[in-house]
């Protein structure tokens, strides 16, 4: 699409208000609010501030500059509803310059295209747990962000009385949610206080992140205009779940048009083992793409359902690969190891990379783990890392890892890795102090 017919279209579709923007390594949408016709002159060069790839959660800029606006290109196919204000629209918008190769969503499209170079379309769709608290964004600073309320105390896991309790929030949320062109195939109460789940419809994979992305904004958004928070943190503490963002995926020959996963004896074929062998391989390496924070770790504590190591099997819960088999289209993997507040572009990202590097080399896949549980480590399998520090370290030290994804992303984003890491390694919390003060 041609800039002239995006601005025929945005006049056709009565949008006149545009939101253009990419997401950072936290998956923020940073954005530009402009009028239809002052898009479109920005749109003849347009330029953002690169800062996006050099600053952390807090806003704090690392690293030595330049500082400057670089190009951008306008992916018209990502025009989609802005339903937080009348006739608006988001659109969003890659580095062409120098930071490209750092920015989550063009690691993800040079998977896609690889994906395409082999003969495959790629399908995904994420699933979230969110936990909401009965705490406003000043509620939660006056309170220097003590244990916050609890919404819902009472829910216990896919309860049909919180359903019935809370069915005006939840469709309102459901609504609200689809109104920002998301594809969302479910939304139900999960395990914990205030805990609900959200899957998303499967939709080709770029699209697939940017909605994961897009679910995550208006979900904070719907819950904020009802005096609540919306988290998407892995792990609130002890009186709340470890929270995850799953990764279900599906690859479609471009010759035959059908899912390779699938086999008529629904059971996991060849192809898939051969991806998941290559998930096997690579996601111990390079795990710090879907696990970019220091509280994701606290997820894989001991006793926790999060698995330890990249193990697998059909249908089970408690391995970091969940085969679906099928004698159909619905035949897919699921990537159960990415927390609740992953990079969706860099979580899909490294289970696509890591599943092609397993298809290409033909490697075999390890015995399945039936029996196993999130805390067991089946013979030699590799432990993830333990912590952001050590996530970071592997990353950095992976041959496979700046094949995949670049020599100059790798290098950068461990270093992000450690600057989080290190944010809060002088931090001292209330527990700690418990324990040792009076030692």
């Amino acid at each position: 699409m041609k800039m002239d017919d995006l601005g025929r279209r945005l006049e056709k579709e009565n949008i006149n208000v545009i939101h253009a923007g990419q997401f950072d390594y936290g998956s923020v949408f940073r954005e530009r609010r402009l009028n239809r016709e002052q898009f479109l002159a920005w749109a003849r060069d347009p330029r953002f501030a690169n800062v996006l790839a050099f600053w952390d959660c807090s806003d704090s800029l690392f690293g030595s500059g330049p500082y400057l606006s670089e190009p951008v290109g306008i992916d018209e196919g990502s025009l989609r509803p802005y339903a937080f204000e009348p006739n608006a629209a988001a659109i969003i918008t890659d580095f062409t310059g120098p930071s490209a190769p750092l920015m989550p969503r063009t690691v993800l499209k040079a998977q896609i295209d690889r994906a395409a170079a082999m003969g495959f379309d790629v399908t995904a769709a994420f699933e979230f747990e969110v936990v909401m608290l009965t705490e406003s964004a000043a509620s939660l600073r006056a309170n220097d962000f003590a244990p916050p309320g609890q919404f819902a105390p009472d829910n216990k896991c896919w309860s049909g009385q919180t359903a019935a309790d809370h069915a005006g929030f939840v469709a309102e949320l459901e609504a609200g949610i689809k109104a920002h062109g998301v594809s969302l195939f479910s939304l139900a109460g999960e395990l914990g206080p205030g805990c609900f789940e959200a899957t998303l419809g499967a939709v080709p994979a770029l699209r697939a992140a940017d909605d994961a992305c897009f679910f995550r904004t208006a979900t904070r958004s719907i819950a904020r205009s009802k005096g609540l928070t919306a988290s998407f943190m892995p792990y609130l503490g002890a009186a709340y779940p470890a929270i995850g963002g799953h990764v279900h995926l599906s690859l479609t020959s471009k010759a035959s048009g059908k899912n390779v996963f699938s086999d008529p004896g629904r059971t996991t074929n060849e192809t898939a083992k051969h991806f998941i062998a290559g998930m096997t391989k690579v996601v111990p390496q390079a795990f710090a793409l879907c696990a970019h924070t220091v509280n994701a770790y606290r997820r894989f504590a001991p006793g926790s359902w999060a698995p330890k190591c990249v193990s697998w099997d059909e249908w089970t819960f408690t391995t970091a690969v969940r085969s679906v088999p099928s004698d159909n289209d619905s035949a897919r993997l699921e990537f159960r190891l990415p927390g609740a507040d992953c990079n969706p572009h860099l979580s899909l990202a490294l289970l696509l990379g890591a599943g092609l590097d397993g298809l290409e080399q033909k490697l075999s896949a390890p015995e399945r783990a039936p029996a196993g549980g999130p805390d067991d480590i089946p013979p030699g399998a590799i432990r993830l890392p333990r912590d952001l520090a050590e996530a970071a370290g592997r990353l950095r030290e992976s041959a496979d890892a700046k094949t995949l994804f670049g020599a100059a992303f790798v290098e950068h984003f461990a270093k992000v890795c450690d600057i989080e890491h290190t944010s809060l390694i002088r931090a001292v919390s209330n527990v700690e102090l418990k324990r040792y003060l009076e030692g």
